[in-house]
């Protein structure tokens, strides 16, 4: 670890960019404790320690939220609209085609449809957040003209932080949606960590030994899913062209267990997130009826077996439906017969398409299950023993080991292109 530590700062270009996006981190986490004027502090503490699905709406701010700062709705918004363009993808044909068959230009244009949907909705999420946040007394009296200046602020704040996660992107160095997330959960470990120290209790022990051995078979359960693969057997015809010949050899095809990494944990958190925070709005109208199916919904989502069941549910079929999305065995078949590769015992063409779509959807199948059971074991653990303020959650675990392993690949992708001879 310590040799490719200093192999990355011997290299000019890649240490530039690591101290960059680093710089950058450093700004979004100076935006993020920017907050608002007219805020009462401890109400708002108060309000997102006994609300789970505020304090997870607040993991994907990155902080920001819990201190209504200028960022306040972080880089939740730009999720949900990758997240509609991802679904409208499949019900729009000629959407679908632009993303996969223009090659570059065709995701550029995507790309940008899905920065000008952020906008409007982290108007509307922010709107909807401020009058929540009024409800519940943690914001003072404001004007028509605060109100104005807060949505306008906080829709800049996600414009913002999709600018600052599209710089870092461009460096080759990991995502950086997902590294501003990554950040954002760090930054508050060393909060938690804390809290855990003063407030320790010498007769739940066990149950602290408990959490650290589910966060370390968590950790290992990642590592696993997002490494593992399944390696398809191809080999290329000979071909004599003039007098020398090609082809002949046998090489293999990796198929990722989890081929969409952490995207599933973060689209199934965000339809979590949408039905208690529309519920716990509905609950301040005047209508009876409303308040009454308001009250239902937001119990309904409280209730731990009904959460971890949902949760679970919506990372399985997000991993099948992202893994549609970039996984596309007919390309993968025509390709791979255009330069003369076959699967031994299968026919080139539609049946190697097949074949490879039927390979993928069981690997896919160990690979979400695994993937959702990691996500909720942590929601069981504490239904059972009854704790809840741990350092860091199953959730944020998923997002923190999946982005330091894609960023790691990253680094080590880069230093072999620097450096092929050495490896």
């Amino acid at each position: 670890m310590f040799e490719k530590l200093i192999q990355i700062f011997k290299v000019e270009e890649l240490r530039k960019k690591i101290l960059f996006i680093v710089a950058l981190l450093v700004v979004f986490r100076v935006a993020s404790n920017i907050p608002l004027p007219n805020v009462d502090v401890e109400q708002l503490r108060r309000f997102f320690g006994e609300n789970q699905f505020f304090g997870l709406l607040n993991l994907f701010s990155g902080g920001g939220l819990s201190n209504i700062s200028i960022v306040l709705m972080g880089v939740g918004p730009y999720i949900t609209a990758s997240i509609i363009m991802q679904l409208l993808t499949m019900i729009i044909p000629r959407l679908g085609q632009i993303y996969k068959e223009e090659g570059e230009a065709g995701r550029q244009k995507f790309n940008m449809w899905t920065r000008w949907l952020a906008v409007p909705l982290a108007a509307i999420q922010s709107f909807g957040m401020i009058n929540l946040l009024r409800s519940q007394q943690i914001l003072g009296v404001l004007s028509g003209a605060d109100m104005l200046t807060i949505i306008a602020v906080s829709a800049a704040g996600t414009i913002f932080l999709m600018w600052l996660g599209e710089l870092m992107t461009e460096k080759g160095i990991g995502n950086g949606v997902s590294l501003i997330i990554f950040a954002g959960i760090v930054a508050g470990l060393p909060t938690n960590v804390a809290k855990i120290f003063t407030t320790y209790d010498s007769t739940k022990l066990f149950t602290y030994i408990l959490f650290a051995a589910v966060a370390v078979i968590t950790i290992a359960g990642v590592v696993m899913v997002t490494e593992a693969q399944r390696n398809i057997p191809v080999s290329y015809a000979k071909r004599i062209r003039g007098n020398r010949m090609y082809g002949g050899t046998s090489t293999h095809l990796p198929l990722r267990v989890n081929q969409a990494g952490v995207i599933p944990i973060i689209f199934a958190i965000s339809i979590m997130l949408f039905p208690g925070m529309i519920a716990s709005f509905l609950m301040q109208v005047k209508s009876e009826t409303v308040v009454k199916v308001a009250t239902f919904v937001s119990t309904l989502f409280q209730n731990q077996i009904f959460y971890g069941a949902s949760y679970f549910v919506l990372v399985v079929m997000f991993t099948y439906f992202y893994t549609a999305v970039v996984f596309d065995p007919n390309q993968i078949a025509e390709n791979l017969q255009k330069q003369g590769g076959y699967v031994p015992g299968i026919r080139p063409g539609r049946t190697t398409a097949e074949y490879l779509y039927k390979v993928m959807n069981r690997i896919t199948l160990a690979g979400s299950l695994f993937l959702g059971a990691i996500a909720v074991l942590p929601i069981m653990i504490q239904g059972m023993t009854g704790i809840t303020s741990v350092a860091i959650g199953g959730t944020s675990i998923l997002i923190v080991v999946s982005v330091v392993i894609e960023t790691i690949k990253q680094v080590e992708s880069q230093l072999v292109m620097r450096d092929y001879e050495g490896f």
